[in-house]
């Protein structure tokens, strides 16, 4: 953890973003909190519903957030489908946490978590800092940032199995005798969205 919190800051731009109360930007979704996290939150445009493994660590922020505001971290999902095509959704699971669009800006691209059908075509992606498509069009992840006065950085960023962590449930898996039980694959064809089990 120590060496995670001293990798070297990467300036960014305010990306804008669209969320239920309208416009907002990367600046606004820190409220008034120094540090950000954002959950990359696969939903692609006109689907009806979450990624079910992103919906899987959403089911664990709710009760996070409030813990994490008491230490100057503010929270939010994003999602590369505009606002309206994930609100029904967020309703229907019972989320609270922040969950903006970032369909009007190149955020979820230039974090390698969405790819234009221009890179697709040219095999020009690149996710968990290796080149290839590893997931498809849309993928999952988490990015952290920093603000410091009016200037906004980008401090650290995991994808893939770097997710695990994150997820209190698999951790608890973890400590049972039959684990994960994951062995059919692909490893997570069990999970349901929680209204569906």
């Amino acid at each position: 953890a120590e060496k995670r919190r001293a990798l070297p800051w990467v300036r960014v731009p305010d990306y804008p973003f669209t969320g239920p109360e309208g416009s907002t930007s990367l600046r606004g979704l820190f409220g008034d909190a120094s540090q950000l996290i954002i959950q990359h939150y696969m939903y692609a445009p006109g689907w009806t519903e979450g990624c079910r493994s992103c919906s899987f660590w959403a089911d664990q922020f709710d009760p996070a957030v409030v813990h994490l505001r008491a230490r100057d971290v503010a929270f939010a999902a994003v999602s590369q489908a505009p606002w309206s095509d994930f609100a029904a959704f967020k309703e229907r699971m019972g989320w609270s946490f922040n969950w903006v669009s970032s369909a009007d800006s190149n955020f979820s691209n230039d974090f390698h978590v969405w790819y234009t059908p221009e890179q697709l075509a040219a095999g020009e992606t690149a996710y968990n800092f290796e080149p290839g498509l590893h997931y498809g069009e849309h993928a999952p992840g988490v990015s952290v940032f920093v603000r410091e006065g009016d200037e906004l950085f980008h401090s650290y960023s995991c994808y893939a199995r770097g997710l695990d962590a994150l997820n209190g449930a698999y951790q608890l898996l973890d400590l049972v005798p039959a684990g994960r039980n994951e062995r059919v694959p692909p490893p997570m064809s069990w999970l349901k969205l929680h209204d569906a089990y």
